[in-house]
């Protein structure tokens, strides 16, 4: 049986969207059911960061599981802050049976173990994660090609430090691994209420919903639709490699929309928001920042700067640094290790200079 997608136009349909999709899909009455619980995981860095599922396409997923008992918006901490602070973002859906949670403050957990080339790794997962609860992943339509409603999984983990899992090795093994340790995606929704390109900003409408029970057949076609291959996107082959869903397009059902015309909205936004790129300030850049100050002698003895001076410098020659310490710290980590930069730990405070 082919996997099934529905794409549909949601200048057409606008809020009965999502209702046209799950008919399409043949309905969610295994879902959709009073002895379940619903638990969507949001998509979302940072709140002033703009990829992530609009308000709209929100309440129109609530509402299509309008008989399980609960439904749970979820996310968890990371160095930009607490999952509590980013949910407010869809504050207005909230109500007694809609709630959020944060997988971070959870203390009723299962440990899931990572498979990894140097160390085995452990995670502890909210319980609120696994069946019999109904697993919603929604993201949006984007340019990044580490995924989106596959990498939203990379968010499960209740660390704040997250980093440690970006490293290729253990990257596509965790995603994979969580998503068979949860039971799966039980519904993939890819928000293309409008494309966002790169990290820039920029976000041009395209009015599309991308709705599907296979998730790797969701991320297939949102892919396919802003012009890249399948056999090109690693996440996807990752997922494919363990017969976790559909990644050849060919092998896909599309339903609704007409593909061809929706790729041709989405080419027709791709080169609008490249036009709207040129005028985007370049985004702020912890790399380049750092980069700058060692050209610039700041680290050269007899000064020996801390992770506080270096906030301090940086927050000041531009505001967009502040909250990004982790970032700060861990690119002064790697030049150590890079040798650009000397670095020692004393007292407890790391303390960095140059020859």
């Amino acid at each position: 049986m082919p996997a099934t997608v529905a794409l549909i136009d949601m200048k057409k349909h606008g809020q009965d969207s999502m209702n046209e999709a799950v008919k399409l899909l043949g309905g969610l009455k295994d879902l959709n059911k009073a002895k379940r619980q619903a638990v969507i995981k949001m998509g979302v860095f940072h709140h002033g960061f703009p990829q992530y599922t609009s308000v709209d396409v929100t309440k129109q997923i609530v509402d299509i599981f309008d008989r399980t008992s609960k439904v749970y918006l979820v996310e968890s901490d990371n160095y930009r802050g607490t999952g509590d602070e980013r949910l407010q973002l869809w504050k207005d859906v909230f109500d007694t049976r809609v709630m959020p949670f944060n997988l971070s403050t959870d203390v009723n957990t299962r440990p899931v173990t990572i498979d990894n080339p140097i160390r085995e790794v452990v995670i502890d997962l909210s319980h609120i994660l696994f069946k019999p609860n109904v697993f919603v992943s929604t993201h949006v339509l984007r340019s990044y090609t580490k995924g989106s409603v596959l990498k939203n999984l990379f968010g499960l983990p209740p660390e704040v430090k997250k980093a440690q899992y970006h490293k290729n090795e253990i990257f596509y093994n965790l995603l994979t691994t969580l998503y068979e340790a949860i039971g799966g995606i039980d519904l993939a929704v890819l928000d293309g209420s409008s494309y966002h390109h790169k990290f820039s900003g920029v976000h041009i409408p395209t009015d599309l919903l991308i709705v599907g029970r296979d998730a790797v057949a969701v991320e297939t076609v949102g892919y396919a639709l802003s012009g890249h291959k399948s056999n090109k996107i690693e996440t996807i082959q990752a997922f494919v490699e363990k017969g976790l869903g559909e990644g050849n397009l060919d092998s896909i059902e599309i339903l609704g929309a007409d593909f061809n015309f929706a790729r041709d909205r989405v080419k027709a936004a791709i080169r609008q928001a490249k036009i709207e790129e040129k005028k985007v300030p370049e985004p702020w850049s912890a790399s380049k920042s750092v980069n700058e100050l060692i050209e610039a002698n700041y680290f050269k003895l007899p000064h020996k700067r801390t992770r506080e001076d270096v906030m301090k410098v940086l927050v000041h020659t531009d505001s967009r640094a502040g909250g990004r310490e982790e970032m700060i710290y861990t690119t002064l980590q790697r030049r150590v290790k890079s040798g650009k930069l000397e670095g020692k730990k004393e007292s407890n405070v790391w303390f960095y200079w140059t020859k």
